[in-house]
């Protein structure tokens, strides 16, 4: 900081420069974080497969797959569970990352939606993997059989609402900071 010596009525006013974007000392950090909630993909598609509600079918002529009646709303509760879970892993993420108070910025902030993205695909993919595994058909069923179908993801918009929540997470902190450096106090 410096003094501006020149200022009508002698009062001093303090000068702080600018706050910069560090660009390169935050990108390796960045990719850490991003990796590091990749991971967390997993285990959120665990407890979907977990929580998931298989849709109950009757096997009729020909091998047709019918649901139950009201048993085909579990396509869409499958669905949903799988959002809700992302986004509250999300703002998670946007929280645990602002919490990195050396590393606050625009490149940690792009690194958390980028990870999470990368989570919410894994999680669809070792979700979807797991649920089957869990609800496998031993033997082949006779007609009238009624038996579980592993729940299913649908959509590939699914994978929208881990980011989205760690991009509103960590967007909200950032806006309630009234501060230009975002409290990175990095000398």
């Amino acid at each position: 900081m410096r003094v501006d010596e020149h200022l009508p009525f002698g009062y001093p006013v303090w000068h702080r420069p600018p706050p910069s974007v560090r660009i390169k000392a935050d990108l390796l950090p960045a990719v850490s974080i991003a990796s590091f909630i990749a991971l967390f993909g997993m285990a959120v598609g665990w407890l979907w497969s977990r929580v998931a509600p298989p849709q109950l079918v009757v096997v009729v002529e020909g091998g047709k797959l019918i649901p139950l009646r009201a048993e085909s709303y579990h396509r869409f509760d499958d669905l949903v569970l799988f959002v809700l879970l992302g986004f509250g892993a999300g703002i998670v993420t946007g929280v645990g990352v602002w919490m990195l108070r050396e590393r606050r910025g625009p490149v940690v902030m792009i690194a958390a939606v980028v990870g999470s993205a990368l989570a919410a695909w894994l999680a669809t993919q070792v979700g979807v993997s797991w649920a089957e595994a869990r609800f496998v058909v031993e033997a082949a069923p006779n007609i009238n059989d009624v038996i579980p179908v592993a729940p299913r993801l649908e959509s590939r918009w699914v994978v929208l609402g881990w980011p989205l929540g760690a991009a509103l997470a960590y967007g909200l902190a950032a806006a309630w900071n009234g501060r230009d450096d975002l409290g990175r106090r990095l000398g």
